[in-house]
């Protein structure tokens, strides 16, 4: 099944947000870090990381004053 671009304008698709998150994916003055509750491996005790989702990763603010 082909997927077709976005038109200019429209919303971009959603990317998933999980717990440790700060903000979005891709939102302006943030970045990914590794994931603090499982260290960047994705798993947590032999599960999915309920912070990252398992990506090992979270998306942080980045910068400062």
């Amino acid at each position: 099944m082909a997927t077709t671009p976005p038109t200019p304008g429209s919303a971009a698709p959603a990317v998933p947000q999980h717990r440790g998150d700060e903000a979005p994916a891709g939102s302006p003055g943030t970045g990914e870090d590794v994931c603090p509750g499982c260290g960047g491996s994705g798993r947590l005790q032999g599960r999915e990381c309920p912070d990252c989702g398992g990506t090992g990763t979270v998306t942080r603010g980045i910068g400062g004053g």
